[in-house]
């Protein structure tokens, strides 16, 4: 495995949740910050929330207070808690070592409807 497979994404009313995973490549991953990011379709991939292999964790500005990034060094994961779900959440989300990027997974979507 050479990217993130990342998982839990679907579709899901403003104001709900939804609990996004990822599992990452290699043995060196618990010395490496991970981060997730999303992409709207033509716009730039932008970071969401980034945790330090310390747990040391920075989110954005838009989904601080809503989103909750966590990690699992013994399976390789990291989990993004979603609440308070807005339209504008909507967006593929994907992992990567925002420090040591490898290939692009292919994410998984995430549907915010009114």
């Amino acid at each position: 495995q050479m990217w993130f497979v990342e998982s839990g994404g679907g579709s899901v009313q403003a104001g709900g949740s939804l609990r996004l995973s990822c599992r990452g490549p290699g043995s060196t991953f618990r010395t490496k910050a991970v981060a997730w990011y999303r992409q709207v379709s033509g716009n730039e991939r932008e970071m969401v929330a980034r945790i330090s292999r310390g747990g040391d964790i920075v989110y954005a500005d838009s989904v601080q207070g809503r989103f909750t990034i966590s990690r699992d060094n013994a399976q390789n994961t990291v989990t993004l808690e979603m609440s308070t779900l807005k339209i504008e959440d909507s967006a593929v989300y994907y992992c990567n070592f925002p420090f040591a990027m490898i290939y692009w997974g292919q994410g998984t979507q995430v549907t915010v409807s009114a």
